[in-house]
């Protein structure tokens, strides 16, 4: 062999050896080194991972009805993505789907593509990667086709789910308060990175108002996970492993259905009244709490609307009109959102702030048709006079003058409007240690605050308004001037004031604020817990609606505690009168007329009447209350948005009330001896039934 052949018999046999050494470390790395990683993915190719949501957590009122509850259904749903890999799109398969649920193409088309500010409802607000429900009550045999013929329908299920559900127990509504469930959306599951993390899956639905977002984590429970195998066409030929999902657990809550109901009922019967009189009556509210520990009974707020449409997609009318004004914005709670002028209901407060600031609890007041306060001639309701009278007639006859002069004497001695260094404003400061003007602590999400306004408050408004109300001094309202002339002129006085001097606290500032008027906004919860706070002593006790959480069986997660109730800085001996003077209300003063017939040896009712007007709008109505007056336990309050006054709408919604809690004038008591279960034993065989009934 010459030297050329034997030198290519031996590159040929290096490149040969090389060859195979690459060979057997490439094979080393494949099998060794990324081993796990490559029977992984080998494994992905012949299973699915499905999550399974859990079994959300029933909501119950005090004696174990279901407030919200599950309801099992077969649930169609189409995956997204699955359709998107087909050839078109998935077209051909939501075209014979549609057939067989008895809709239509663009039906299934609007329910299935994703929400944006831009695509009107139906549409899909979650997760684009999680299978999307297209019918939530179809029917077994349409199911069973899909099921069956599953090769027909790539990306198509059909399941028994279980589907959210609020039964109405005794009629009762709640609807503001238990909220309503959403899916999870995708931006929420990209701050919850991974499959399974705190919780959360890309199939959940989530609370997005009221008791089912407050209590989101004890409701929803821990979705599962199954692996399933599947074959080479992507069906599921078994199952490979399973983790359980975990049911959440249960909410019981303080209301009690029947009152809830009865209160529910009032309101609009007392509402449905007021417009028969010509009033517009555009809202309202109603709240009955427990004075003792701030356990709410009953909280009803007008308008309403029926939970429903939230379940198998929304249409956009609908979702529009519950946003809207046009039906009065339904998903606001007036009860911890609506912020209105309370009027005389708030005179407890300023009682309470003259008395301890140096006027005479005993002492006689002057109640004239009006009083002067600086240049303005401030009026009793229509004027009246009432002649010499004690505090505690002032409340029953509701005598505004003589808080006008309260406060302006109070506004005189805190140096007008050149104030001391430390003006004192007892009223502003009295106010606020009654709750008002700061959030009661409700366990219910975006409560509003209400306002109490004070010096700051005016600057502060000032500064913001001031570039508008100046343009309306100068040029006036030309507009409006066409329509209304009057009210064009008036609006130019104001913003010409408000230009020049509208940063000082004058002296009409603080004279509306003693009768609740002018820029005091509270709400009806605020209020219910201030007469609260009044009836039981002078414990400003925190609300609540939840009472404790339940394992699925019945058995105590824990107690729902409210924080402990600060004191109210007003003495026993005022309170005391304060509350005596209230008890006549109902039987001689502004709200008799509406009490007249009542059964006061069953029931003796205190509380106080408010008339509060608004500019442009009808009069807000209402009525502060507790009951019984000597041993008091419950707390109710309503409120009517341009209902009139507050004897003609309010307190007679208030008695309707008081009558269906304890039975009065022939009616079945809605509470036993008007009491509230006390232990939670008593529920427990009623909730172990299961979260999906």
């Amino acid at each position: 062999m010459n030297p050329k052949t034997r030198f290519r018999l031996v590159v040929l046999y290096v490149l040969v050896g090389a060859m195979t050494l690459v060979l057997l470390g490439r094979l080393w790395t494949l099998q060794v080194l990324d081993g796990d990683y490559y029977r992984q993915v080998a494994a992905q190719n012949r299973t699915r991972d499905i999550v399974v949501p859990a079994v959300r957590g029933m909501i119950l009122d005090s004696s174990g009805r279901a407030l919200a509850r599950n309801r099992t259904a077969l649930v169609v749903s189409v995956d997204k993505t699955a359709l998107s890999r087909q050839k078109d799109e998935g077209k051909a398969v939501l075209t014979k789907l549609a057939g067989v649920l008895g809709t239509t193409y663009d039906e299934l088309t609007k329910r299935t593509r994703l929400c944006s500010p831009t695509v009107k409802r139906p549409c899909w607000p979650g997760s684009p990667y999680q299978p999307i429900p297209v019918d939530d009550r179809v029917d077994p045999k349409r199911a069973m086709q899909i099921m069956e013929r599953q090769e027909e329908f790539p990306g198509v299920t059909a399941q028994v789910q279980a589907v959210r559900e609020y039964p109405k127990p005794e009629g009762a509504t709640a609807v503001q308060a238990i909220g309503y469930l959403q899916p999870i959306t995708q931006e929420e599951m990209d701050r919850r990175k991974g499959l399974l993390v705190t919780g959360y899956s890309a199939v959940d639905l989530i609370g997005r108002d009221g008791l089912e977002a407050t209590y989101d984590a004890d409701l929803r429970g821990e979705p599962g996970l199954r692996t399933v195998l599947v074959d080479s066409q992507g069906r599921v030929t078994g199952t490979a492993s399973e983790q359980a999902a975990v049911p959440g657990s249960t909410l019981v809550t303080s209301i009690d259905a029947k009152v809830q109901a009865a209160a529910e009922k009032a309101l609009d019967h007392q509402m449905e009244a007021a417009r028969g009189r010509g009033e517009k009556a555009d809202a309202g509210a109603a709240v009955v709490m427990d004075v003792t520990d701030g356990r709410v009974v009953a909280l009803a707020s007008r308008p309403s609307y029926d939970q429903s449409v939230w379940t198998g997609g929304i249409s956009q009318d609908e979702y529009e009109a519950l946003l809207g004004k046009k039906r009065g914005e339904p998903l606001i709670s007036r009860v911890t959102q609506g912020q209105f002028a309370p009027g005389s209901t708030f005179k407890v407060s300023s009682v309470a702030a003259a008395v301890e600031n140096g006027y005479s609890l005993n002492g006689i007041y002057p109640c004239p048709g009006s009083f002067k306060v600086g240049t303005r001639a401030f009026r009793n309701f229509e004027g009246q006079a009432h002649g010499n009278m004690n505090l505690h007639r002032a409340l029953v006859v509701s005598c505004d003058t003589i808080f006008y002069k309260f406060a302006y004497e109070q506004w005189l001695r805190d140096g007008g409007t050149k104030p001391r260094k430390k003006p004192a404003d007892p009223m502003v400061a009295m106010a606020r240690d009654w709750g008002f003007g700061t959030r009661t602590g409700i366990d219910l999400p975006d409560e509003a605050t209400g306002r109490i306004p004070d010096r700051k408050w005016k600057l502060d408004y000032w500064n913001a308004t001031k570039e508008a109300n100046c343009k309306g001094a100068k040029r006036g309202y030309p507009e409006l001037a066409k329509s209304d002339p009057g009210r064009a002129a008036y609006l130019k006085a104001i913003a010409a004031e408000n230009c020049a001097g509208g940063y000082l606290w004058r002296a009409g500032d603080a004279a509306n604020l003693s009768v609740g008027q002018g820029d005091v906004l509270v709400t009806p919860l605020q209020l219910t817990r201030a007469y609260a706070a009044l009836a039981n002593g002078g414990r400003l006790v925190v609300p609540r609606l939840g009472v404790a959480v339940l394992n699925p069986d019945g058995t105590l997660v824990r107690r729902i505690e409210a924080p402990k109730a600060p004191k109210l800085p007003v003495r026993a001996k005022v309170l005391d009168y304060i509350r005596d003077s209230l008890a006549d209300v109902p039987k001689s003063g502004t709200a008799a007329g509406a009490f007249h017939g009542f059964d006061f040896g069953k029931l003796r009712v205190a509380g106080k009447t408010g008339t509060a007007e608004v500019f442009g709008k009808g009069d807000t109505s209402w009525f502060a209350s507790y009951a019984p007056a000597d041993k008091p336990r419950f707390a109710v309050v309503v409120m009517v948005s341009q209902g009139g006054t507050g004897g003609s709408t309010a307190a007679p919604a208030v008695r309707e009330i008081y009558e269906a809690i304890y039975g009065l004038n022939g009616k079945k008591p809605a509470l036993k001896d008007g009491k509230l279960p006390e232990n939670l034993p008593d529920l427990q065989p009623r909730v172990t039934t299961g979260t999906a009934q």
